[in-house]
């Protein structure tokens, strides 16, 4: 009789072959079987989180900034309802991850009893939250789900894939197989002919850009060909760092402020590779773009979504651009003043922004001034990252930068344990950007990054409540600023009783010094921005931009 071993063995074994180095979750009585195999093996770091959401926040960073698979597991019922939030966010950011979750005996299973800890139609509340769901029938069929439900989350579009696995089902016997090797992904190939057309198209143009999405981060090398040839780029929030943020070729993320979209008047072309061009980054698709548009995506469906175009080609970003430049090489001959223009551009573009900070600009400057320039910068939704995270300072990789894709706030604190505990053993650092209002939400996690050790240094921006509200409510209710205002705890009381070092800083010049001794710090470290005692922005920043008709201004 052939040697057999648990399904949650099969689980512990596949994840590892699949090079996951760090899994995240809550444990559980539906989901021990799967974490004490990962615990008996030992080659898998499993990291407690406080919260479902805050595990699947932190696994889907891990991914973002190693370029692999990240994995989540999660109870039942309402602790799988709890991570739902957080996969819509990988989903958001076309995330490959694995939420594993349980699930009561199979016995059980659909019968509408009441059994403790079922939650009706789980599989389909999991689908419709991510890319897909998958429920385990059997400690046979195990390893033949696994390997679908990752080949179906790094299939472009990529996304969060759940896997809902009964408790028997983990607890029972199989054999063990030969090989517990994912299947391959094949990356969509371009028609070549295609590509042809497109040169064809492009050889002629004098000033051509990209707009680069995050579906492109993988093409960095034929990205910096093209830039070499004389293309400009700029990219999506998510995009950026596919060429390095400060390349005299690159507008860098400053892809919808008035003086681009000016100088895009000036262009005769724009290639967009791997982005939706998303609302919140298009004046909601109103944003004008150059008269010839041309796109490539690896989802056949992203066709004219948002704008029309003048020819699609379907396929992998990387090997897409490879071609172009292998067939533009030595034919396309860009506009003499068409560097200094995209200087120019990306001048005024950051000269409106930095005029919008007021007394923030010291802020910016110190991180500009006082963080090495391979850290890792992790953003959640507030209004310092609106007005200016998002866009600098400037990344060197396409990596280097996480942030709440889906605009959820309280994800910034979870994603940045996870980059950091991706990236600190090469010895970098991750600097998170967080409001009080959204620390608030996933407050429970400082205790994890504490646990684990993570490398982040927090620039926890304190308004006492949630400050683009307060704006929206000024343009747009009347000044009537309700349920603005939430009671925070002493940050330095808390951080103490963690052993967390804090910081408050209420001069904006003193930020510098303080960056540099967080730095210094291994492990967690907490700076306490009083925005109170620094001011108020200089221009109030009061949801998403948006482009107005003549006759509505």
């Amino acid at each position: 009789m052939s040697e057999q071993v648990t399904a949650g063995d099969i689980v512990a074994a596949f994840l590892e072959r699949c090079g996951v180095e760090h899994a995240f979750g809550v444990i559980s009585i539906h989901n021990m079987p799967i974490l004490d195999a990962i615990a008996r093996r030992s080659k898998i770091r499993f990291i407690p989180a406080r919260s479902e959401g805050g595990a699947v926040n932190m696994a889907d960073a891990s991914a973002r900034v190693r370029g692999g698979l990240g994995v989540a597991v999660s109870s039942t019922g309402t602790a799988a309802g709890n991570a739902c939030g957080a996969v819509v966010e990988a989903i958001t950011a076309g995330t490959p991850l694995l939420h594993l979750t349980g699930q009561i005996d199979s016995e059980h299973l659909d019968r509408n009893k009441g059994f403790i800890h079922e939650a009706p139609d789980q599989v389909g509340m999991l689908g419709a939250a991510g890319k897909g769901a998958f429920r385990v029938w059997s400690p046979d069929t195990m390893l033949g789900t696994l390997r679908e439900a990752v080949r179906l989350a790094f299939t472009p579009p990529m996304g969060p894939v759940s896997v809902e696995i009964p408790i028997d089902v983990q607890r029972g016997l199989t054999a063990i197989p030969l090989s517990v090797d994912p299947l391959p992904v094949l990356a969509p190939q371009p028609d070549e002919a295609s590509i042809e057309a497109l040169a064809d198209a492009l050889a002629d143009k004098k000033r051509v850009m990209l707009w680069l999405g995050g579906g492109a981060r993988h093409a960095t090398d034929p990205v910096a060909r093209l830039a070499n040839l004389g293309f400009g780029v700029v990219t999506s929030v998510q995009g950026r760092g596919v060429l390095p943020g400060d390349d005299h070729q690159s507008l860098g993320a400053f892809n919808l402020q008035p003086a681009s979209e000016e100088f895009y008047s000036t262009c005769d072309a724009m290639l967009v590779v791997g982005s939706r061009l998303r609302s919140n980054e298009t004046l909601t698709y109103k944003l004008k773009l150059p008269d010839s548009l041309y796109q490539i995506d690896a989802d056949p469906r992203a066709e004219g979504r948002a704008y029309p175009v003048d020819m699609f080609i379907c396929g992998d970003s990387a090997t897409s651009l490879e071609y172009l430049a292998d067939r533009l090489k030595g034919r396309f001959t860009p506009d003499k003043g068409f560097t200094k223009d995209i200087q120019g551009a990306r001048e005024g573009a950051e000269a409106g922004m930095r005029k919008a900070l007021g007394p923030y600009n010291e802020v910016v400057d110190a991180v500009l001034d006082a963080v090495p320039r391979d850290f890792v910068w992790v953003r959640d939704i507030t209004l310092s990252n609106t007005i200016w995270g998002n866009r600098l300072p400037p990344l060197d990789g396409p990596r280097d930068g996480v942030h709440a894709l889906g605009g959820g706030i309280g994800q910034g604190l979870p994603m940045g344990i996870g980059a950091a505990l991706g990236v600190q053993a090469e010895g970098r650092k991750t600097l998170i950007l967080a409001g009080d209002g959204g620390f608030a939400v996933t407050l429970g996690e400082l205790a994890t990054a504490k646990q684990e050790n993570a490398d982040i240094a927090i620039l926890l921006m304190n308004d006492g409540g949630y400050g683009v509200i307060k704006n929206i409510a000024d343009a747009h209710y009347g000044g009537r600023r309700a349920y603005v205002d939430i009671l925070g705890p002493d940050w330095g009381v808390l951080c103490d009783s963690l052993g967390i070092p804090h910081w408050r800083v209420d001069t904006a010049g003193d930020i510098s010094e303080v960056l540099t001794s967080a730095f210094e710090v291994d492990g967690p470290a907490l700076i306490e921005v009083d925005m109170s005692s620094i001011g108020e922005f200089a221009e109030a920043f009061a949801g998403p931009p948006v482009k107005t008709a003549p006759d509505e201004k």
